[in-house]
């Protein structure tokens, strides 16, 4: 190409960013001069996106929560959507958050910019009608499961299935005797990882309910100790604040990031459902998964809900492998007694660990590299490059 490719590309949260830079880098390795904007987090910055905004400002969950930022989010795609128009890349790139990318890229493809949509939206599981929007506006969907691809026959829509990129670097890149080093730990002490979620709408509604959790554990379970991997500076200081007011009689060790080395030091792990319960999967870790929002929010999505499952490992086993406690279920006791067989089971552990590795076998494929060739043939097949 005569001038450097100029990609727009867009995440809205952590797992996001991890999905974006991967694929700018190996982008990058193919187009060393591209370049690229939007929004990114940290690891997309990295990587060389220049983001206009912090992408914070779109990790928000829910439909009630959406509702008080809705004023802000229009504007902010707005602005963007006014920015390419006004000097058009050569793709656009929306990382998972449909709800903000796909009316940016209906308007993008509109203006004939091709447009990728990377993490196919959760069409098996609720809003079915949503395909008929994504074949609308989106030239290119990018899936991480294979189940999901059969969804998309029926429509002709071009749909790429690349596997997972933490698939190709778990475990891999946990050292585990130089975490437990790190972490100090013991022999005769039991991990318990505790993620009540990145979003600060997660951690509203789970994070005391979780420590309560850990409390109701702490005495039934001799020498234990909760490790809370914290996703930002703001969410520390939140966990820091509700620990050291509420908790401060457990032994809990709030950490600032580094939740895949937590995870992989840990003995059992109570999460949120979303992108770590597949971290976990991946490191062959029992769990427990839990799920809370507002109750309005709740009592929609619950009949929009199509699928069995709202955990990945789950839906990837087709089959219920782990717990799934939802909503008023989110109890101390019920939260307990089920992280207390995930400890102690041993004939279910051994079970967990062999469909676990069945399930990396399958995402294992280098998924960056399967997305930037289906990315680079969509380019060409529209004489971009």
């Amino acid at each position: 190409m005569s001038t450097p490719l100029r990609i727009g590309i867009v995440a809205g949260e952590a797992s996001g960013d991890i999905l974006g830079a991967g694929l700018i880098k190996a982008l990058k390795r193919r187009y060393p001069d591209a370049q690229f904007e939007g929004i990114g987090g940290e690891l997309m910055m990295a990587a060389g996106c220049k983001s206009h905004i912090p992408m914070d400002r779109l990790s928000v969950m829910g439909l009630v929560e959406v509702l008080g930022r809705l004023r802000e989010l229009l504007k902010v795609r707005r602005g963007l959507a006014d920015r390419f128009l006004a000097n058009p890349p050569d793709l656009f790139i929306g990382v998972d958050a449909p709800d903000f990318n796909l009316k940016l890229e209906g308007w993008l493809k509109d203006a004939g910019i091709p447009t990728v949509h990377y993490v196919s939206p959760s069409v098996w599981a609720w809003k079915q009608k949503r395909i008929y929007k994504i074949i609308k506006t989106t030239d290119l969907v990018l899936s991480l499961f294979p189940f999901e691809a059969q969804h998309y026959a029926p429509t002709q829509q071009r749909v790429a299935f690349v596997g997972h990129p933490l698939a190709d670097s778990i475990p891999g890149s946990v050292d585990l005797a130089k975490a437990q080093q790190r972490f100090a730990v013991k022999d005769d002490e039991t991990i318990i990882a505790v993620l009540p979620g990145s979003r600060g709408s997660e951690l509203k509604y789970l994070a005391e309910p979780f420590l309560e959790t850990a409390r109701w554990l702490s005495e039934r379970i001799d020498n234990v100790r909760f490790v809370i991997p914290a996703a930002n500076e703001h969410r520390h200081d939140y966990l820091h604040t509700l620990i050291t007011e509420k908790f401060s009689d457990l032994n809990i060790q709030l950490v600032m990031k580094n939740s895949r080395e937590v995870m992989a030091i840990s003995d059992a792990i109570l999460i949120a459902s979303g992108t770590a319960t597949l971290e976990a999967t991946l490191l062959q870790k029992p769990m427990v998964v839990a799920y809370k929002m507002a109750g309005l929010t709740y009592a929609i999505y619950s009949r929009m809900v199509k699928s069995r499952f709202i955990s990945l490992p789950n839906l990837l086993a087709n089959e219920e492998l782990i717990p799934e406690i939802l909503q008023d279920d989110v109890q101390p006791e019920i939260l307990g007694e089920a992280v207390m067989r995930a400890l102690n089971d041993d004939a279910y552990r051994q079970r967990l660990a062999k469909r676990f590795h069945e399930i990396h076998q399958q995402l294992n494929l280098d998924a960056d590299e399967k997305a930037a060739d289906a990315v680079e043939q969509l380019l060409r097949s529209r004489g971009v490059i």
